[in-house]
């Protein structure tokens, strides 16, 4: 099969996903592979009125998570931070008391900024109850910090830190303040010196908190969660914060993930850290410092899906597939597709295995 032919398929298939799924009111797809000669830019579906456009910024929900651990991993390697640190050496006392109390144990003390990063400290989820509160009233508000307070007054830690595993916002909002302590910048200033400027992401920002380094003529192409559209829902963005507030069109999105990949970002060294400390998520897949690794499960994970990225919640997702040195980009932008996204990208993966 000749690179027309896979790339002809794949869009046909897109195109009937969306097409045939009620609750997906615009989708966005970028597969592209140098080795392969294959750059597919899609859009399928509309923003009210406006045509869908694959130059328009998506919001691109936990994807954001590995913009946060690779700034994490940046200032590692500037020496302003240590994985292995307590996250009490960068935090302040009011915040942190009480924070992980398990079985009237307060295990505080021993939450490292890795646990946060690999979704092992223990810390119970703030962003699924939250948003049910957003959902149910529209004047709800709320910040990143008294988003942690939340945690401590209405949820329990699930375990001692580094004893399992958890993925939780939580752990990312406090990464995000992390950020904002080691640098003295706001998260989204952070967010456009550490990736957006040096990447030229131009189009690039941060959901309710920032604006592209050049005007985009398109808008955020709208997203949904049970059928509320988010876009213009101020508190959702403080709500995500650093959890998932990246918003940036699909082109921007592939020079992030190349740059990475590349190691243009982060030393090789650091690369390998970040996706070799890592834990079972779920049945297939195992989680590092903001990295997804899809990975081989007789009958149900072929070795032939074997990659790397990470998604969101609105089956938002970026990956990289080494074996077809290939990336895979693109959303759904509705909540949906917290799981969906998974098969669709495996069927693009294996048009480009057809036409290896």
């Amino acid at each position: 099969m000749d690179e027309r032919k896979v790339a002809a398929s794949i869009e046909a298939m897109f195109r009937n996903q969306v097409s045939k799924d009620k609750n997906v009111k615009n989708a966005y797809l970028l597969v592209h592979s140098d080795q392969k000669g294959i750059h597919i830019n899609l859009a399928e579906g509309a923003t009210g009125n406006f045509p869908a456009d694959p130059r328009q910024p998506n919001y691109m929900a936990s994807v954001g998570k590995l913009f946060t651990s690779t700034i994490v991993s940046l200032l590692y390697e500037q020496d302003r931070l240590s994985f292995d640190d307590p996250i009490t050496e960068h935090l302040d006392q009011e915040l942190l008391k009480g924070l992980h109390v398990h079985k009237g144990i307060d295990h505080t003390n021993e939450i490292r900024i890795k646990h946060l990063l690999n979704q092992t400290s223990g810390l119970p989820d703030n962003f699924e109850p939250l948003l049910d509160e957003l959902l149910a009233d529209p004047d709800f508000s709320i910040t990143p910090r008294e988003a942690i307070e939340w945690v401590k007054k209405n949820a329990e830690p699930h375990f001692p830190p580094g004893t399992g595993f958890q993925y939780t916002d939580t752990n990312y909002h406090l990464l995000g303040l992390i950020i904002e302590k080691r640098t003295g910048l706001p998260f989204h200033e952070a967010l456009k010196q550490y990736i957006y400027e040096p990447l030229e992401m131009k189009h690039a920002s941060m959901l309710h908190y920032s604006e592209p380094m050049e005007p985009c003529s398109f808008p955020i192409a709208d997203f949904y969660a049970r059928g509320t559209r988010l876009n213009e829902v101020e508190a959702f963005g403080s709500l995500d914060y650093a959890g998932g507030g990246v918003v940036a069109p699909t082109a921007d999105l592939l020079k992030f993930m190349k740059a990475l990949v590349s190691h243009q970002l982060v030393s090789e060294s650091t690369l390998q850290t970040m996706m070799a400390d890592r834990n079972k998520f779920t049945m297939g897949i195992q989680y590092g410092y903001g990295t997804w690794h899809l990975t081989p499960v007789p009958l149900l994970m072929p070795k032939r899906y074997a990659s790397w990225g990470v998604a969101g919640a609105t089956g938002a997702f970026m990956f990289y597939h080494p074996d077809l040195d290939a990336y895979f980009i693109g959303t759904f932008n509705d909540l949906s597709y917290k799981r969906k996204f998974l098969r669709f990208m495996g069927k693009t993966m294996n048009q480009l295995w057809k036409g290896k």
